[in-house]
């Protein structure tokens, strides 16, 4: 297939990279900034643009790989019969405009910085025409097995989950971080402590999984913790103290 791609930030750029080495050709790479798109474009080889009207769209896919804020902005300037295919989590089908339209969602966090493991990373798939599902179905394809077809309301709540499972996790991570950074100690203390509590949910569920003081509502060791702690660490403490305990009250 060959597939132009909107956006040369973290998703995209691994998404690229992946088809890429899957074996199809990525036509052009578009960014707002010429850095960005002439960086990508150099490791897939093909043309670069920092203007939407000159993007190659007689092409079989455009994948728009942008922020949500600007994607309905930035899909109206794309004028194509090709499937358009957006990669946000919580976007509508119809924040694009072109007939043939749909979403690739790959749920996972990416970092430039980091390789994605493909093989492990859940691709969810949606559109509108079932003539679009083969094209998406073997797009999905190039990227691994583990992808599959989900309606728009389940795809919302995979992102509204995921929200939970890792950006609020990752800051209760930064919040142990400024805890042990303000009494002289590294955050790579914490690496063992993280690594078992994700090993265990893959076979325990995570209510299963549960510990610490909150559960059993020791309030001995709850206060101590407290007095420790002012501003936004102390009321996530209580707040999630609570929510714990109400959660298991009844076990």
């Amino acid at each position: 297939m060959v597939i132009s791609v909107v956006g040369a930030g973290n998703v995209a750029t691994h998404l690229a990279l992946r088809l890429h080495e899957s074996g199809h050709e990525i036509a052009a790479v578009w960014s707002r900034t010429q850095e960005a798109a002439s960086q990508l474009a150099q490791r897939l080889g093909c043309p670069w643009t920092t203007d939407l009207q000159l993007l190659r769209t007689d092409v079989d896919i455009v994948l728009l790989c942008v922020k949500d804020s600007v994607l309905e902005q930035v899909a109206a300037y794309i004028k194509t019969s090709a499937l358009c295919l957006h990669t946000a989590g919580s976007m509508p089908i119809a924040a694009l405009p072109q007939q043939h339209r749909g979403v690739l969602y790959p749920m996972q966090t990416f970092s430039k910085e980091r390789k994605a493991d493909w093989e492990k990373i859940p691709v969810f798939l949606e559109c509108e025409q079932d003539s679009d599902r083969p094209l998406l179905q073997t797009l999905a394809s190039a990227l691994n097995d583990n992808h599959k077809f989900v309606d728009a309301t389940q795809r919302t709540a995979l992102h509204l989950a995921a929200v939970f499972a890792c950006n609020f996790t990752n800051r209760c991570y930064d919040m142990a971080s400024q805890v042990l950074e303000a009494h002289g100690l590294e955050f790579s203390a914490m690496l063992p402590l993280v690594d078992e509590t994700a090993h265990k949910v893959h076979t325990l569920t995570p209510k299963e999984a549960q510990t610490g003081p909150a559960i059993r509502w020791d309030e001995n060791v709850m206060q101590k913790h407290l007095a420790q702690l002012n501003g936004d660490l102390k009321a996530t403490y209580e707040i999630l103290s609570q929510s714990i305990h109400k959660r298991h009250i009844n076990d």
